[in-house]
């Protein structure tokens, strides 16, 4: 056991015997092997309602929200919320038999049971991707009830790392690498570092060219975004900026047409820069002006003498 600030935390306790290669390429395959995680997941209901997997649709629809998020140890792994719907979406209700028991059955199975196998290379021998052991699931509530969380405390948790960069989250870099030599001088402990450096070599093969790791070696060779989710889960983003392009236009607003109040207090709180930043501007502004006045001396001399300027 370590304390929070060991500097321990997050680094292998041996960085010799650590498999490098495959958390890396468990990053790479991270993508398909949550689309068949969820292909499965669909296939158990089908199968657990007694219809056709091509049916499925019409009778539910199984949506999702999905955070990835970096661990300490620069490893990523990923919460999400599953839910099941009517064929009309959100709005609609799932048949009986598709209760909370049946949806909780059905990602345990899907954890289970999919996998992702990697191309054999001489480098590396055979891999094979999936899901590690420590796997959870449970339902959510609308309202806070004992350990299980409400869905405004998911909400929360999905805002709260969707604003994170990967720095933030031991998860490598920001920006891109180009060459063993920008790994060599990132600013990142000894195992990011090494696991940089493992996409880099991995991304020379042939074989694995497809997963395109020297490009993503700043993110640790995950390529896929810190939130996803299904299009029907909820808005997409076409809608929004349809209705920002409407408001933009003077359309129609939301409450037209109601009878609805609305009461509005606005308190004036200052305007400007504060104290210190006034004095930093000025500064600025005192530079500015010296500058000019200089270039117009240094103008009027050369005319004075002719020369050119």
């Amino acid at each position: 056991m370590h304390a929070e600030d060991d500097p321990l935390v997050g680094l292998p306790l041996c960085p010799d015997c650590y498999d490098y290669v495959g958390h890396v390429l468990w990053h790479a395959h991270a993508g398909r092997l949550w689309d068949r995680f969820t292909t499965a997941a669909r296939r158990y209901l089908a199968s657990a309602g007694g219809i056709p997997r091509s049916k499925l649709g019409e009778h539910l629809v199984v949506s999702f929200a999905k955070v990835a998020e970096f661990q300490r140890r620069a490893a990523v792994h990923f919460h999400a919320v599953v839910r099941l719907d009517g064929p009309d979406g959100p709005g609609s209700s799932a048949p009986s038999w598709a209760a909370g028991d049946v949806l909780l059955d059905a990602v345990e199975h899907a954890a289970a049971l999919t996998f992702v196998t990697v191309p054999d290379s001489d480098a590396y021998g055979a891999e094979r991707v999936g899901w590690g052991g420590q796997f959870d699931a449970h339902p959510i509530r609308p309202f806070p009830d004992g350990d299980v969380p409400s869905d405004a405390a998911v909400a929360g948790y999905v805002a709260k790392y969707v604003t994170k960069g990967a720095a933030d989250t031991a998860g490598g870099l920001d920006y891109q690498v180009t060459s063993l030599e920008n790994i060599r001088a990132a600013v990142v402990n000894r195992h990011v570092r090494a696991l940089m450096g493992t996409c880099w070599r991995l991304g020379g093969l042939v074989e694995l060219e497809h997963l395109r790791l020297r490009p993503w070696a700043h993110s640790l060779g995950y390529r896929g975004h810190i939130l996803t989710k299904s299009r029907r889960y909820s808005t997409t983003y076409g809608a929004l900026r349809e209705e920002r392009a409407d408001h933009r236009r003077g359309g129609a607003k939301p409450m037209d047409g109601l009878n609805t109040v609305t009461e509005s207090a606005w308190r004036y709180v200052g305007s400007g820069y504060t104290p210190g930043e006034a004095g930093v501007a000025l500064g600025i502004a005192e530079d500015h002006a010296q500058s000019i006045q200089l270039g117009r001396e240094a103008r009027e001399d050369a005319q004075k003498w002719g020369e050119r300027w």
